[in-house]
């Protein structure tokens, strides 16, 4: 009995490992042009030295270090995550793209311990600082492996995570919808995340780094969208109904069943009306 209970829990872990896995992949398509920007810039910022070694803390499964092997080819890039499933997919799609011998993953829970990754010209966090127990001995720590003149980029959300599709009057008879799901996800996070939407900036400059330049992108993608918009609407909503299920009413449950339904008329798959909506802010901090 014992055994079968933790083996239900683990599968269940691992059905949220899945679903996270999935749902990272489709953020990382539908916001290909915003990633695009951010390495752009750091292309610019790079310049005099020019990142031999990357090293991406959070990789999750590898939009930010795959898009930035890409922009720079000489380049060997360190993907450090603490999900296993995660690295194990991120592996794939290196080998997929002929770039596994350029990437190493290590698989390291840094509210533990700092695993040695060496010294690197550019570190890369993308929304996985606010995870950590104590960002501030984490930051101390990347700047510890930064060469100087190295480039420390972090890449942060607003208070909310998940950008916003639908438009106010879904036509369901349920306006406001998103909005009441969302504040209800600020309650549960700030609990949860007490980092998120941090002052960074200061804790860069706490870190010892210098604050080269900090940037707010307002993303606001509109029809024609990338062609996995639907499916990321999808598993947005869907984390949010497993998330906030239990205190949500009966009516918006019902509703949002139907938004993240594979097959029924009134599913995010089948609309022509949403948008995507999110704010990132980008912090480019120097090892002097």
């Amino acid at each position: 009995m014992g055994n079968h209970h933790h083996h239900h829990q683990h599968s269940a872990a691992e059905h949220d490992g899945a679903a996270m896995a999935e749902l990272l992949d489709l953020e990382a398509e539908v916001l290909h042009s915003y990633l695009s920007e951010v390495t752009a810039w750091i292309h610019e910022l790079t310049s005099d030295l020019p990142p031999r070694r990357i090293l991406d803390l959070g990789s999750g499964t590898g939009a930010g270090i795959l898009t930035l092997l890409r922009r720079f080819e000489e380049a060997d890039g360190i993907a450090l995550d603490v999900d296993e499933h995660m690295l194990h997919r991120l592996g794939g799609k290196a080998r997929d793209l002929g770039m596994d011998h350029r990437v190493r993953t290590v698989q390291a829970d840094l509210d533990v311990a700092w695993p040695a990754v060496g010294t690197v010209e550019l570190a890369w966090a993308s929304a996985s600082l606010h995870h950590m127990a104590d960002p501030d001995r984490v930051l101390t720590e990347v700047f510890s492996s930064l060469r100087p003149g190295g480039l420390l980029a972090v890449l942060e959300m607003d208070s909310l995570p998940l950008p916003r599709f639908l438009p106010d009057d879904l036509g369901l008879g349920r306006p406001g919808l998103e909005a009441r799901c969302r504040a209800l996800l600020a309650e549960t996070l700030a609990d949860r995340l007490p980092h998120l939407d941090s002052g960074w900036g200061a804790r860069l400059a706490g870190a010892g780094f210098a604050v080269e330049a900090e940037r707010t992108f307002a993303i606001d993608l509109k029809p024609p969208l990338p062609a996995s918009t639907g499916r990321y609407a999808q598993a947005t909503l869907r984390r949010i109904r497993s998330g906030l299920g239990d205190r949500m009413s009966a009516d918006d449950l019902a509703t949002l069943d139907i938004l993240v339904d594979d097959d029924g008329p009134g599913s995010v798959l089948r609309r022509d009306d949403l948008t995507v909506r999110a704010t990132r802010t980008v912090w480019m901090a120097r090892r002097p």
